[in-house]
């Protein structure tokens, strides 16, 4: 975090430059407000853009074996350009190197690690393991000692991403 804020105010700092030279160059016919006014957009420029690089950014750090599954993109309302082009705030990273394939009675089921990625003011990471039923497609989180939290199964679509590649 301090590093992006050092980032921001060098941007506005660059930017505020920029409009320095400018008025220079034309003689100070332009207004002294646009130097403060450069400066700001320069800030908010870099803003913006990191915002929206920022789960290409954190997919790039990721291992090789890991593949997003899911993704979640919002509006936040002290972020108006969210409202044009929706910012992915989370995504979901399945770890395709800690997936077990069994079979019980049965059914085949799969064990594995899911990792969830939330773009906050510090980048917040969980994760959790889950096992997927692959016959009825049926999601469950599973607790620190491998227990099944049967209050929070859910259903998944076979043409999920999830589901493609833990099952097939």
């Amino acid at each position: 975090m301090l590093w992006t804020l050092l980032a921001i105010v060098v941007s506005g700092l660059g930017a505020a430059g920029i409009a320095l030279l400018l008025r220079k160059l034309t003689r100070n016919r332009l207004p002294r407000w646009i130097i403060p006014l450069f400066g700001g957009l320069g800030m908010l420029g870099y803003q913006v853009s990191y915002e929206y690089a920022w789960f290409e950014h954190q997919q790039q750090r990721q291992p090789k074996e890991s593949v997003v599954v899911a993704t979640e993109q919002g509006h936040v309302f002290w972020r108006p350009w969210s409202y044009f082009v929706p910012i992915t705030t989370a995504f979901t990273v399945l770890d395709s190197k800690s997936v077990v394939r069994q079979q019980v009675a049965d059914a085949r089921v799969a064990e594995f690690m899911l990792y969830r990625f939330e773009k906050q003011h510090v980048d917040h990471v969980s994760h959790q393991a889950h096992l997927l039923n692959c016959e009825t497609a049926e999601l469950l989180p599973l607790d620190e000692q491998k227990q099944p939290q049967l209050a929070q199964l859910k259903r998944i679509d076979k043409s999920d991403a999830l589901y493609r590649l833990t099952c097939q």
